[in-house]
Parts: structure tokens; C-alpha cells; sequence
């Protein structure tokens, strides 16, 4: 045994404790990673908001012309669920909580059923899809509010 082992020192693994190796990927490439994600959000939220201004100045003004409203309507709300999409997106690789991929995820089965040619079976499965996730959303990922003493 060595000298340590009988004074009852351990290593930083026996106790729990964090070797270099974990400090410098904590500490440089979490970092690292960090910023990586937060710079696609930044790209996909600039995205968005250009997508947006298009849908406003291109699609919108579509809906007074002479021709098929309700396919321009169908093609304006898809455009506008994927920008929410984006946005959504945005937030998961920010802040990544499970509320945010549960959205993501909602908003695109929803840009799925807007879809005009979609079937009576694709329907029913996005819409069985949708309850199940604002279930789950609802009751199984609320938020936790922290207590607050009485008379507060």
C-alpha cells in the first residue's frame, strides 16, 4: 500500500471529486459548446425575422389578389409555423429544457396537418399526436414554482 492509502487519503475519484481532465472539459469545451449553440441560435433567430419580414412584404399582400386564397392562406400559415419553428429552435439550443422540444415538436406536427393534402388518417394521427404532447406538456413538464412564505 502506499504511504496515502494508509493515512486514509483517496484519490478524486474514490471521494467523488473531479479529475483535471473533467475540470478542462467543463470548463473549455462546455464553453466551447456553449457559444457554438448560442451562435446558431443567433443565425436561426436572424433567419426567422428575415423570413418573417418576406412572409409580411411577399405573402400577405397575396391573400387581395385575384386566384386561389385558400391555397395562399394554407402556404401563409405554413411559412409562419416554420418561423415559429425556428424560433422555437432558437430557444431549445439556448436553454435546452424539455418544454422546448416539446414545442418544437408541436409546431411542426401542426405545420404537418396544415399541409391541404394531407389524409383523414394523417389527420387523426396529428391530432392524437398534438393531444399526447400538450398532455405532456401540461401535466407531466410543469414548471416548478418556488415556494413563497406566507403573507408574501
Amino acid at each position: 500500500m502506499a504511504e496515502g492509502d494508509k493515512t486514509g487519503a483517496k484519490s478524486a475519484a474514490r471521494t467523488g471529486g473531479r479529475t483535471t481532465v473533467e475540470l478542462f472539459l467543463d470548463r473549455y469545451v462546455g464553453n466551447a459548446i456553449h457559444l457554438f449553440l448560442s451562435f446558431l441560435a443567433i443565425v436561426i433567430l436572424v433567419a426567422a425575422a428575415i423570413a418573417s419580414v418576406e412572409i409580411i412584404v411577399r405573402d400577405i399582400p397575396q391573400l387581395w389578389r385575384q386566384g386561389n386564397e385558400y391555397d395562399v392562406l394554407h402556404q401563409v400559415i405554413q411559412n409562419i409555423l416554420l418561423v415559429a419553428i425556428a424560433g422555437e429552435l432558437g430557444l431549445l439550443l439556448l436553454f435546452h429544457r424539455a418544454n422546448a422540444a416539446i414545442e418544437v415538436i408541436i409546431f411542426v406536427v401542426a405545420r404537418k396537418m396544415v399541409n391541404p393534402t394531407i389524409s383523414g388518417v394523417e389527420l387523426l394521427l396529428g391530432t392524437i399526436a398534438l393531444t399526447g404532447l400538450v398532455i405532456v406538456r401540461f401535466y407531466f413538464l410543469r414548471e416548478r414554482k418556488e415556494a413563497t412564505p406566507a403573507g408574501a
